[in-house]
């Protein structure tokens, strides 16, 4: 099968050679220059249209402009290949989703929302969990290659926005959970409980699920460097309010963690891993991260 592939970050270019070793002609473009070497058996191509010539397209950009900009304003579309199934499976905003469902149907495309749950390494090792929306005929078209990419697809009905929904709110309940973390620090750091101790009571007690785990290590560890960047993150927490301000709902839970994750962008930390605001709240706002770049400075 052939298939296009537009954005080759860390996450993309391991999807991307993911369906190569599944056996199928992968035609790339990439906004920035890509080593041939970085993608072995990917084929670069030298205009974002070139990747649109396929049975199907999976773009990973990093946000609505982004698509916008590549996609849209580039006229792919409608220069598409007829038949083509377009398969975003970056996050972007629900809004955005059901614009374009609507584009690709006046266009005669398919079109599949396929948001991931997972890092880079799972991408790599092709765990990640893909939620899924979108009309059947389409999500059927593209399963096979969802197959090569994940663990699990979680197949949420024919509307596209309800996979984009889904991951917003899988963010906000991970940073949820990260702030609610460095808040049991404070009270239990307190009175003098190591926080790797606390941790190892709160996984073996009542919170052993994988978010718990991974960034009860990093914050334990006091370790920042980047999984998921702190200004992506802040911008789903964006897009998440969005929601809740289109359907007249104040989530205070979402606007703490909002707030936390842009106060760590604005101190700088926007390249740090999501979990560099939890130290921020542990500290009280003045971040271990930014005792490292006062070091730099002196």
């Amino acid at each position: 099968m052939r298939i296009g592939f537009i954005g080759l970050g860390s996450m993309g270019s391991a999807m991307a050679l993911n369906l190569v070793k599944a056996g199928h002609d992968v035609r790339a473009w990439n906004r920035s220059k890509v080593a041939q070497d970085s993608v072995p058996g990917v084929t670069l191509v030298e205009l974002a249209a070139d990747a649109f010539q396929a049975d199907a397209v999976l773009t990973m950009l990093s946000d609505d402009p982004a698509i916008r900009e590549v996609i849209l304003d580039g006229g792919l579309l409608a220069s598409a290949r007829p038949g083509l199934t377009h398969v975003v499976t970056s996050t972007i905003s629900v809004a955005f989703a059901r614009e374009l469902a609507l584009l690709h149907e006046e266009a005669g495309l398919g079109y599949v929302s396929a948001p991931v749950l997972g890092r880079p390494n799972l991408a790599a090792s092709g765990q990640l969990n893909i939620l899924a929306a979108g009309k059947a005929d389409a999500v059927a078209a593209i399963q096979p290659l969802l197959a090569h990419l994940s663990k699990k697809v979680w197949k949420l009905g024919k509307y596209p926005a309800r996979a984009n929904a889904a991951k917003l709110a899988c963010n906000m309940m991970i940073a949820m959970a990260i702030e609610a973390m460095a808040e049991g620090v404070v009270l239990t750091e307190s009175v003098g409980l190591d926080r790797a101790d606390f941790f190892e009571l709160i996984l073996g007690t009542l919170f052993s699920g994988r978010a718990y785990e991974s960034y009860s290590a990093q914050i334990a560890e006091r370790t920042f460097e980047p999984g998921f960047k702190a200004k992506l993150a802040l911008k789903d927490m964006r897009l998440a309010t969005d929601v809740s301000n289109e359907i007249g709902r104040t989530l205070p839970m979402l606007e703490a963690v909002r707030e936390g994750l842009s106060k760590a962008v604005s101190a700088g930390f926007g390249e740090k891993d999501w979990s560099v605001m939890a130290d921020m709240t542990v500290r009280g706002g003045d971040s271990v991260a930014s005792s490292e770049n006062n070091s730099e400075k002196k």
